[in-house]
């Protein structure tokens, strides 16, 4: 390489870096195409001719950045790129990559910016290109935004110009590689035993369960484990925008929507696949998130006979939950009195989850709430457990706890046709910091 001997390596500039990786890729490549070496050993052989090609370059870069520039290449031809380090990093929950040259991480529930960097927007597309053409998804100047997957299950949302001003976007919501079951919950704080117990009750009695919250709160995690509840020897249809879902039952039939072609074109919507897995023969429907007309099919499956129905709402309380839902009805071109809305709601929703991302990064359950029918217009919720903020301590860490309010929920005579006889204990409050100290 002309461009970089001996003598100037140590006055290496960024530049020359960028250049002295291309020619790694680009010498890299033209091997494996010429050996047609198979997929299987590809990576070994990648390891073994990067050493051979920068040997040629007779540069004698130190052992540290020699290794860091082998890893990104390898990375960028391999893996995702700059990012691949992140995504191996199993305490970073979210990647957030704002345009090449700022990358943002969430790692125990604080945002903080990251070291890596891309080399210019070209590469960070190339990245995007990678995830989502195994997927047949597109995205350019006329279709500028792209919902995806990772193998692995974790989400991905990509953004590029015109939309995205400060050059293309990338946000990886990651999946752990071991499942959480509701024991890790119970140990992060996330709900109590008692408010496992009964929800696991609900779930195998077959009530329909809308889990709410915002954006990063843990809907989905718990959407996961809640469906773990239910029994092995029943047929679970899943459907979602992108396929994140990780049941663990042997009978699932999973679905997710397609795109718009180039002509904008034979798209197929969340609010059709509801309708299709009707002729399925679902004992489960599981929607990964409601946020259109397809709220209408979901309450419409609940209230004839597809019982045990999950799905997730985008909303901060349950009372939101519940307006949510009937703006999503609304939204299904139907012209129905609200009266009538709220009413098939009613019918159809028996139990909203209420998950909330709380200031220091906890994500806990807040609130289990009972739908109980209507009193006029008006829809009645009764709520069975709540989390109750107690203060800040001096790290900044939430402090509060999870409690029964003490209300038996209306549908206890359907847990006990079910099965289930929940002891007296799980809805009993506990007694407050006060009262203890009084005793």
């Amino acid at each position: 390489m002309s461009m970089l001997n001996q003598e100037g390596a140590s006055r290496f500039t960024s530049q020359d870096l960028v250049r002295l990786k291309k020619y790694l890729a680009d010498n890299l490549l033209r091997a494996v195409e010429m050996d047609g070496v198979p997929a299987l050993q590809r990576n070994s052989y990648l390891q073994q001719q990067i050493v051979q090609i920068y040997e040629q370059t007779q540069l004698k870069l130190p052992d540290d950045l020699r290794k860091q520039i082998f890893t990104q290449v390898l990375n960028d031809l391999l893996g995702y790129g700059p990012i691949q380090t992140l995504l191996d990093d199993e305490e970073i929950t979210e990647i957030m990559v704002n345009g090449p040259k700022k990358v943002f991480v969430e790692k125990n529930g604080q945002l903080t910016k990251s070291t890596v960097a891309f080399d210019d927007d070209d590469h960070v597309l190339r990245i995007i290109d990678r995830i989502i053409l195994p997927l047949g998804r597109r995205i350019d100047a006329d279709s500028p935004t792209v919902d995806a997957r990772l193998p692995d299950g974790s989400r991905v949302n990509a953004v590029v110009r015109p939309v995205a001003i400060d050059g293309p976007s990338i946000t990886i919501r990651k999946f752990r590689k071991d499942k959480l079951k509701t024991e890790d919950l119970i140990n992060f704080g996330s709900l109590t035993k008692q408010m496992a117990d009964f929800l696991e009750a609900c779930v195998r009695a077959r009530f329909n369960i809308v889990i709410s919250g915002g954006t990063g709160s843990g809907k989905t995690t718990l959407l996961n484990v809640m469906s773990g509840f239910i029994p092995e020897n029943e047929r679970i249809i899943t459907i979602e925008d992108a396929a994140e879902l990780q049941l663990q039952q042997d009978h699932v039939m999973r679905m997710e929507t397609k795109a718009a072609n180039a002509d904008g074109q034979h798209a197929v919507t969340i609010r059709e696949l509801v309708k299709n897995s009707l002729r399925m023969r679902p004992d489960r429907i599981v929607v990964g998130e409601v946020r259109g007309g397809e709220a209408l099919d979901m309450l419409q499956a609940m209230n004839t006979g597809h019982d045990g129905s999950l799905t997730t709402v985008h909303s901060n309380t349950p009372r939101d939950a519940l307006s949510r839902i009937e703006t999503l009805v609304l939204m299904a071109g139907m012209d129905l009195p609200l009266k009538v809305v709220r009413q098939q709601i009613s019918s159809a929703v028996d139990l909203i989850v209420q998950q909330t991302r709380l200031k220091d990064g906890q994500r806990k359950v807040t609130s289990v709430t009972e739908v109980a029918g209507m009193e006029g217009d008006i829809i009645i919720l009764s709520e069975i457990f709540k989390f109750t903020q107690t203060g800040v301590a001096t790290d900044g860490k939430v402090l509060g706890e999870v409690s029964a309010t003490g209300i038996r929920p209306n549908f206890t005579p359907r847990l006990e046709a079910a099965g289930f006889r929940l002891g007296a204990e799980i809805f009993s409050p506990k007694p407050s910091s006060a009262q203890n100290t009084r005793r």
